[in-house]
């Protein structure tokens, strides 16, 4: 045996038990959602281990704590917005029905999955040493930031406008579903996704605008 094998094989099992425990906590993680849709946003530890099908200290083995758990959710969570806004924006061209189907697909998540949103948006007793509602709004805001930027460059405009405004999207719809799930959805989706849209449209409808004036979205600006 050569004297560099031994690390060589040591790291070659080290990858395959990252790889592991990676594949486990995804497990466990998935595991974790289940429970909360099942049982509710105060779901515990125990109830979590008891749904995984495995003994509290093997969860403790992946997640620290439920702090750590409440992240990987998170993570996952914010995927899972994702993966309902980004195809309802893709099937349409025009950009004020993808700004109305982003939204209304956002209700529509939210509304189905109200358990896994008050778990994670909703977690007072949590030790926030990340902030994954932060995650999520960096992981949201980004999907739609590159939305915004390819429209913006098909229009010969700077894209540097994509970012902030797509935090400024999420935030603004973010807080008022917020709103509309504590008071037990006192108007229809299709209703509060036409208000939303009608009052992102006018700022929106303003790169049609911009595109039309020399020196883009900064002439615009000084115009208004």
């Amino acid at each position: 045996m050569h004297a560099d094998e031994t690390p060589v094989n040591t790291d070659g099992r080290r990858g395959r038990w990252a790889g592991h425990r990676e594949q486990r906590r995804s497990e466990l993680t998935e595991a974790a959602i289940d429970a909360i849709r099942q049982f509710g946003p105060e779901v515990g530890m125990d109830a979590i281990a008891a749904h995984a099908g495995v003994s509290k200290p093997v969860l403790y083995r992946y997640f620290a704590d439920k702090s750590e758990l409440w992240l990987a959710v998170g993570q996952r969570a914010a995927e899972l917005v994702l993966d309902a806004i980004v195809p309802a924006v893709a099937a349409v061209r025009e950009e004020r029905a993808a700004i109305g189907a982003a939204i209304d697909a956002y209700l529509a998540h939210i509304a189905a999955d109200t358990h896994l949103y008050r778990f994670v948006v909703h977690q007072p007793d949590i030790a926030r040493r990340r902030d994954v509602v932060t995650d999520v709004i960096d992981t949201v805001a980004s999907g739609l930031a590159r939305i915004f930027g390819d429209r913006l460059r098909a229009r010969g405009l700077d894209s540097g406008a994509a970012l902030p405004w797509s935090y400024g999207v999420v935030g603004y719809v973010q807080a008022v579903g917020d709103w509309w799930l504590r008071q037990q959805q006192p108007i229809s989706r299709e209703a509060l996704a036409d208000y939303l849209t009608t009052f992102l449209w006018g700022g929106v409808a303003g790169i049609r605008h911009a595109a039309d004036v020399p020196g883009g979205l900064a002439a615009f600006r000084e115009e208004t």
